[in-house]
């Protein structure tokens, strides 16, 4: 078949299915996940499953048949519960998938025919009409009046122009690929039609290979992940250590070595810090589950509470801060302004309604191309129940916008007028040639486009003409045009970005904007977001000349950046985080997507941002509003904070777990603790007070404060000192309490029982210490903590039983206590909640709070 005929009936059914086999689906591979045997192996080879275990077959091997059972029951409980979890997780956090375009129209076997997008291969004929979405790279081989929106690869807003390219020779196009004649996967038709050949598919596009590129920028841990791992590694060495040699001393000393070595794996349940990867995925889990009630999907997770440290917000303007959708700003005649902004709701002056008539006259009834939407809702707007709107008349011709003349011109036919009426809008300097003024009225209109430009707004001139021969000119200049004025266009701020910015600023955080628009409407834009617009502006040209260092010292007070192209982006966001900020990127198009990615956290917008944006994304913004920013600042910022909360429970809690483990073993006193009062804590304590203090909202004015510094650490000194101090006055008591109660009791199973009822109740109110470390715990926040009151209610209701029935107290090696030596134990608990608040109201004078 020769190549011409080819490109009249297209590829035959039989070779566009062997293209397909050969090249694959057009459409972008999906993000993999982990399958479900693997997920189930992670979770058996948790080394607090395999101490579990250990502990049961121990168990068995003492013949205590019981509690063996009831040790390996929870493990199966414990790992269903985790493998759902873990599995509903990643259903959840999977990438949101919009296809651009579903339907294509292509020709195969001489025949027009819609197929799938997905099922395009290169060498197809697609025919593309007004409001298509471009499904594949493809070269035009046929065009009329084509004008596209690539606002998504080049952060452009204004339609691009594209005209034919008919090569005859397939070598020929795919060799020479000048970009007037290329149409790109993703973008958009706004105006004209078209015929044009596949070239590229899925990965092989454009789109396609700025996706496959983020793959070699990685996954990037957050600073606490990395801090998290490396706490709990030490703290597993050394519990290990300890714990072996708490096995060998118990050994040696009693010559039991069984329960040496369940003494030596009670002491390494006990230290094995497995709660702090726990509280880590619940913290961020749950935040994520928060996030997306409020319209804000998290991709990565752990970006959650890196957001609340963030000091730099790189925002593209584009369909980020404003509406990507044009609106009209501004009229002007010779004899009257009238400006949106300044006016308010005011009436659009009558001087200017024919202006306005004119550009709805010179524009397409069915608009695509956005400048042309705006003039049409403009005169719905102004011009609605007027004589300036004819919906009853006939267009006649159509001189399109070319190369050579940057104006349009439309000619209308009236119902009672023998006289036809042209309308032209375009370039000012083009309108202005057209109508051919004298050279101090040109210097006047050149005066106003300047000033108009200058406020960012993009600039039309609009003329008018008639015409009574009923035979028309060849050309436009052969219309005797009167200029009637100008019309400003310009994309809106969207409504909620100036408060969103303003509470970024008060938060500390810096909002650069990057775009690749003019620096005009950049800083116009800036200036109506609340972004400082009075500093200088770096163009890409600029930024193109500059060294890494150079731009590194004028980063701090540069805040747009204008005319940048894609991998300058990418730079820009690189630069910042080798000062040190922790940079959010926000975006939406594909040209944004390796900054989102080498960001410290992406944010992408869900409604109308692309699928490359989404995949490279940690945070998908679902209902594009920007507002939702700075609500996912504030849940970092709570994350962190109720961090911090709980590992100061977690480090306070253990600190008398471990000492009960070790001290009575070198006493000679009989074991306190065994693996079930492990467990018994671990599972309903541990995880409770992670839900609780999860849930605490965040202490008042720490959204006015600035963002921690990026080497701020969750396990610092004050962390520490913290929960050591806490620990220790608990350990203490409880001592006391082993003392005497061995004294006055006598018996091991009542010492074992009191003990063990301080411990679970000091943990209740270590609990109710750390909710807020602004104010006494018995001074009312006046919200309501639900998860609180109902860990209190269960577990007092679940220590009850263990007391009260004699199966369960047998199990947990308890006797029977009396109400006196229950009400000795919650006055003790009492104390160690006094003393945890003496420890909170020190620690907050002598220490100051990261966020």
């Amino acid at each position: 078949m020769s190549t011409t005929s080819t490109h009249q009936d297209g590829l035959s059914e039989e070779e566009a299915r062997q293209r397909l086999v050969r090249d694959g689906l057009n459409e972008l591979p999906a993000s993999t996940r982990r399958g479900a045997w693997c997920l189930l192996g992670e979770i058996v080879c948790e080394p607090m499953f395999l101490l579990l275990v250990a502990c049961g077959v121990i168990y068995l091997l003492l013949g205590d048949r019981h509690e063996a059972l009831m040790l390996l029951g929870f493990v199966f409980v414990v790992m269903g519960i985790t493998f759902f979890q873990q599995r509903r997780a990643e259903r959840s956090l999977e990438a949101l998938r919009d296809l651009s375009s579903p339907q294509a129209l292509v020709v195969r076997d001489g025949r027009t025919r819609k197929i799938a997008a997905r099922e395009l291969v290169d060498g197809d004929i697609v025919l593309l009409v007004e409001g298509d979405r471009i499904p594949a790279d493809i070269r035009l081989l046929e065009a009329s009046n084509l004008a596209v929106d690539e606002s998504m690869l080049t952060g452009e807003s204004v339609p691009v122009a594209k005209q034919a390219d008919p090569m005859k020779d397939r070598a020929a196009i795919t060799s020479s690929m000048s970009e007037a004649a290329q149409l790109f996967s993703g973008t958009l038709i706004t105006q004209g039609t078209a015929r044009g050949l596949v070239t590229a598919t899925g990965e092989r596009s454009a789109l396609g290979r700025i996706g496959t590129s983020l793959a070699g920028l990685g996954e990037q841990k957050t600073p606490v992940q990395i801090e998290t791992g490396r706490v709990v590694k030490r703290v597993a060495t050394v519990g290990l250590l300890l714990a072996g040699g708490l096995a060998i001393t118990y050994g040696l000393s009693r010559a039991d070595w069984l329960n040496g070595l369940l003494a030596g794996l009670t002491l390494a349940m006990a230290l094995l810090p497995e709660e702090l990867p726990v509280v880590l995925t619940i913290f961020l889990g749950l935040g994520a589950w928060r996030l997306a009630r409020e319209n804000v999907l998290a991709r990565s997770v752990p970006a959650i509470e890196l957001l609340g440290a963030t000091t730099v917000l790189c925002v593209d303007k584009t369909g980020t801060l404003t509406t990507n959708r044009m609106a009209l700003r501004r009229l002007w005649t010779a004899a009257a302004l009238h400006d949106t902004v300044t006016a308010g709701s005011l009436e659009l002056p009558e001087a200017l309604h024919l202006t306005l008539e004119f550009a709805i006259l010179a524009s397409h009834r069915r608009a695509f191309d956005p400048m042309e939407s705006a003039i049409g809702d403009a005169g719905k707007r102004w011009l609605a129940n007027t004589e300036h709107l004819h919906g009853n008349w006939t267009l006649i011709e159509d001189y399109p916008l070319s190369r050579e003349m940057l104006a349009m011109s439309r000619v209308w036919e009236a119902p009672d007028q023998r006289e036809r009426v042209i309308a032209a809008k375009g370039a000012p300097e083009a309108i202005v040639d057209l109508c051919h003024l004298d050279s101090a009225a040109c210097a006047m209109v050149a005066r106003q486009v300047q000033s108009m430009a200058a406020d960012g707004l993009r600039v039309l001139g609009v003329a008018r003409a008639r015409l009574a021969a009923q035979t028309l000119p060849v050309n436009q200049h052969d219309f005797d045009f009167e200029f009637l004025g100008l019309i400003g266009m310009e994309d809106p701020v969207r409504a909620d970005v100036p408060q969103a910015i303003k509470e970024c600023h008060a938060a500390g955080i810096r909002v650069v904007m990057i775009t690749g628009d003019h620096s005009a409407t950049a800083r116009s834009i800036a200036r109506q977001a609340g972004i400082p617009a009075q500093g200088e502006v770096i163009t890409g040209v600029e930024l193109a000349r500059l060294s890494d260092d150079d731009l590194r010292l004028r980063l701090a007070d540069t805040h747009i950046f204008s005319r940048i192209r894609p991998e300058q982006k990418l730079r820009l966001v690189q630069a910042l985080r080798a000062r040190g900020d922790i940079v959010a990127m926000t975006g939406d198009g594909v040209n944004d997507a390796p900054a989102l990615k080498a960001a410290s956290i992406g944010v992408a917008m869900g409604a109308r941002g692309t699928d490359v944006a989404r995949e490279a994304a940690a945070l998908v913004l679902l209902n594009d509003d920007f507002s939702s920013l700075v609500v996912a600042v504030r849940y970092g910022r709570r994350v962190f904070a109720n961090l911090r909360k709980s590992i100061v429970f977690i480090v306070a809690v253990h600190v008398p777990i471990v000492g009960l483990s070790i001290i009575p073993v070198l006493l000679g006193w009989p074991m306190l603790l065994l693996p079930a009062h492990i467990l018994f804590l671990q599972l309903i304590i541990d995880p409770a007070c992670s839900v609780v203090l999860e849930a605490e909202p965040l202490e008042p004015h720490a959204m006015l404060d600035k963002p921690r510094p990026p080497q701020a650490r969750l396990f610092d000194a004050q962390i520490l000192l913290r929960g050591l101090w806490q620990g220790s006055g608990l350990l203490a008591t409880l001592l006391a309490v082993c003392s005497g109660s061995r004294f006055m009791a006598g018996s091991d199973e009542l010492v074992r029982t009191m003990t063990f009822t301080v411990l679970v109740l000091s943990n209740l109110g270590l609990i109710q210490a750390n909710r807020s470390w602004k104010r006494a715990s018995w001074r009312c926040s006046g919200t309501v903590n639900h998860y609180f009151a109902g860990i209190v209610l269960v577990t007092i209701v679940l220590l009850g039983a263990i007391l009260g029935i004699p199966v369960l107290s047998r199990l947990f090696a308890f006797a029977p206590p009396t109400p006196l030596m229950l009400l000795v134990c919650v006055g003790v608990a009492a104390i160690n909640l006094l003393w945890f608040e003496a420890v909170k109201h020190l620690s907050g004078r002598f220490f100051v709070q990261p966020l």
